[in-house]
């Protein structure tokens, strides 16, 4: 009896492609989540798709209407390759040097944690397969990501290689899914773009550090104020009030601290560059850093808030309180001072609520994206500023006239809410001093690409002529 020979080639509930132009398909090794992914989104952006797999019979589901071919044949029928595959397992790629010489290979893998090999995979892979054109890209995406398209969030690919015409290639089939490219250059910033997806929140590190930082100083410092003062002096037992009280104070704190070092960096830069008398000059390093990371500043600003609110709701019936004292089963004059006081105190809150609200809603992406740049400056610099006016005088209103009490100062420190009006109350008034006139208008020249002659300058340039 003759042995029967399996075929190479599997088809999947193939598609009818008799009445369409026969089309040179696109080849995927590795048949994981991210390979299916990759050719379902290939599909249905009407590519044809083969997959290279070790058990072209037995690896699994995958998309209707692809093929499976052992890896040689998935290598001779494609031009360009998806190597979606770990790193640990390239070595079978040396016995197809023949098949995959001239073609585009597509480095899509990444790494469990930084530096864990000396030298880029996609670097890796361009040693082993000398005679391809190897591109690092699509490795920033996920498995859902691919199946479902891109949005806001991963939207982009990027992409590194020696060979622009094959970036060209890939860059043909990315735009085609509906994804940005961005080019990063030759394959050696393969590493940077395999260290992407490890990175942990980047941009978030330093507004969480300082959020806890500033959170945690005034929690002790209140702490000590409040409870421990009453305790030690006044021999009353308050520490019920941790919970929420205390809580209630810190959060607001925190927010208009952080909420003003969103604008505080652009007044610097204002000043830098009228100081300077040029837009021409860098800022310094560690302005950028500040200036880069304003949004993520103003998003925890925005996260305290809501938290001051939220507990502010509990507190609720102290505001009936501050206009009906009833103490031994009698009303209290009614003030109408104090009226005005809280009645304002709450209608500013108010508002500066809600256009911080404003604020951390337009600079979604979903909705910046549909704003023309000046609409999303007017709203993110000017009502920004307004929205820093209202919660500062929120705080104001909220002081009244408490500064004026010796009663205020507990071990001669002062409360915690004066602590927080300092930064935006130089903000705003450093502001104030850019918006006149004489100011404003070299400030503008200067944005505009005028530049200060330096007198000595000048006289260096006399001499020489």
């Amino acid at each position: 009896m003759s042995k029967e020979v399996k075929p190479e080639t599997v088809s999947l509930c193939p598609l009818n492609m008799a009445a369409a132009p026969e089309q040179t398909p696109l080849c995927i090794f590795g048949t994981g989540d991210l390979g299916f992914s990759l050719g379902r989104r290939l599909l249905q952006s009407g590519y044809r798709v083969v997959y290279g797999s070790r058990r072209p019979h037995s690896c699994g589901p995958l998309p209707p209407g692809t093929q499976v071919m052992s890896h040689g044949a998935a290598a001779q029928s494609a031009n360009l390759v998806f190597i979606c595959i770990h790193r640990e397992n390239y070595g079978f790629l040396e016995t197809l040097l023949p098949e995959l010489r001239g073609k585009v290979l597509v480095d899509v893998s990444n790494n469990l944690k930084k530096n864990q090999y000396p030298e880029a995979n996609a670097e890796y892979l361009q040693r082993l397969v000398p005679g391809a054109h190897v591109v690092k890209g699509f490795n920033t995406l996920s498995a859902w990501a691919l199946q479902n398209g891109p949005s806001d969030a991963n939207r982009q690919v990027y992409l590194c290689g020696n060979s622009a015409e094959a970036k060209q290639t890939v860059a043909e089939t990315a735009t085609k899914l509906g994804f940005t490219v961005l080019d990063r250059g030759s394959l050696s910033a393969a590493r940077e773009l395999e260290d992407f997806p490890l990175q942990l929140f980047p941009e978030w590190r330093m507004p969480l550090r300082l959020a806890v930082g500033l959170t945690a100083f005034f929690f002790f410092y209140l702490l000590i104020r409040d409870v421990i003062y009453a305790y030690v002096e006044q021999q009353k037992d308050i520490s019920f009030r941790i919970m929420v009280s205390l809580a209630n104070k810190v959060f607001p704190i925190v927010s208009l601290i952080m909420l003003s070092l969103c604008y505080l960096p652009g007044v610097i830069a204002a000043l830098l560059q009228l100081y300077r008398g040029t837009k021409y000059k860098r800022f310094p390093d560690w302005l950028d850093r500040w200036m880069l990371c304003r949004k993520q500043l103003g998003l925890v600003a925005l996260a305290f808030a809501s938290l001051h609110v939220l507990f502010q709701m509990l507190h609720i019936h102290f505001f009936l309180c501050c206009l009906f004292k009833i103490k031994e089963n009698r009303t209290s004059e009614f003030d109408t001072a104090i009226a005005w006081r809280t009645d304002s105190y709450y209608s500013v809150g108010i508002l500066g609520f809600g256009l911080y609200l404003l604020l951390g809603i337009t600079s979604l992406p979903s909705v910046s994206n549909a704003l023309s740049w000046r609409e999303f400056s007017f709203i993110q610099s000017k009502l920004g500023y307004v929205t820093l006016l209202f919660c500062t005088l929120h705080t104001y209103l909220y002081g009244w006239n408490k500064f004026l009490r010796p009663s205020t100062y507990k071990w001669y420190t002062p409360p915690g809410y004066m602590l927080s009006l300092i930064v935006p109350t130089v903000v705003l008034v450093v502001k104030l001093l850019l918006l006149l006139p004489c100011v404003d208008r070299t400030l503008t020249r200067i944005r505009q690409g005028w530049e200060r002659t330096d007198p000595e300058d000048g006289c260096e340039k006399s001499l020489l002529a």
